[in-house]
């Protein structure tokens, strides 16, 4: 029963914050974009659509603050989780699977600075 009061509230919190930024765009837009630019003004529908292409463009739906690696802050947030799992992931591969790894992922543009080229890959060069 508390969970639903919960869900109820957060429904509620985010309306009212859909509600206001839509508000706040369209006082915004009508202040400004008339005088400066020579628009029109736009009604609050139009303020709020404007809003969702802009987060569709500009922001993604992703999950997470500000674009940060997984929604974490980045390697160091949270004891190091991510980095720890790769170093414990590239602790337990041989050397081959290392190396099939890194050259895969340079592949993607991952990487690809420090790998050195096999002496296979000299003759085709030279």
């Amino acid at each position: 029963m508390k969970w639903i009061f919960k869900g109820i509230c957060f429904a509620a919190v985010v309306a009212l914050a859909a509600l206001g930024f839509g508000y706040v765009t369209m006082q915004l837009w009508n202040w400004l974009m008339p005088a400066v630019f020579g628009l029109k003004m736009i009604s609050f529908w139009q303020a709020f659509g404007i809003l969702i292409l802009a987060k569709i463009l500009f922001g993604g739906f992703h999950r997470g603050t500000g674009g940060k690696c997984c929604g974490h802050g980045g390697w160091k947030n949270h004891g190091g989780h991510w980095k720890n799992r790769w170093e414990s992931k590239m602790a337990n591969m041989t050397p081959e699977e290392k190396e099939k790894f890194i050259s895969g992922m340079s592949k993607c543009g991952w990487g690809g600075h420090s790998k050195k080229e096999t002496s296979d890959e000299q003759k085709i060069k030279d």
